[in-house]
């Protein structure tokens, strides 16, 4: 089945190229506005592996990898699920311009086909939450 793999469950991924370096998307990402684009209104989220975090919407999940610039790596729950999924999202600079850097946003564990497009979704409104926001600002 599409989006399904023996190891992870179903998953899904989103990436896309974004008109600023990757110093300034990590910025944004790690920011409280950054913040509530991709994962919801969340008070505070220290950066260190094992933090566990809530957003306002009821989300909540714990920090696995933290890597400055390049990747965080979480635990990501809904309470009305019965089990964790886990997000990674990547800063990847384009190697053929300096001022473009990729999010990506890859979901795995997700229970069916139905969740699966359920995420597709809320990724691809928080990429184009991000654009909007860079756009803002430009």
């Amino acid at each position: 089945m599409l989006g399904q793999t023996a190891s992870a469950g179903f998953q899904i991924g989103v990436r896309r190229t974004f008109p600023i370096s990757q110093e300034q998307a990590w910025a944004l990402l790690i920011s409280p506005v950054g913040l509530k684009l991709c994962l919801g209104d969340i008070s505070d989220l220290k950066l260190e592996v094992g933090h566990p975090y809530t957003t306002k919407e009821g989300i909540f999940g714990e920090l696995r990898v933290v890597k400055p610039l390049h990747q965080l790596r979480m635990t990501w729950q809904r309470k009305t699920w019965e089990s964790p999924s886990t997000v990674q999202i990547r800063i990847i600079p384009n190697p053929k311009s300096a001022g473009k850097t990729v999010i990506s946003f890859h979901q795995e564990k997700l229970k069916d086909a139905n969740e699966r497009e359920n995420m597709k979704r809320y990724w691809e409104e928080a990429a184009a939450k991000i654009l909007g926001k860079i756009n803002a600002d430009m």
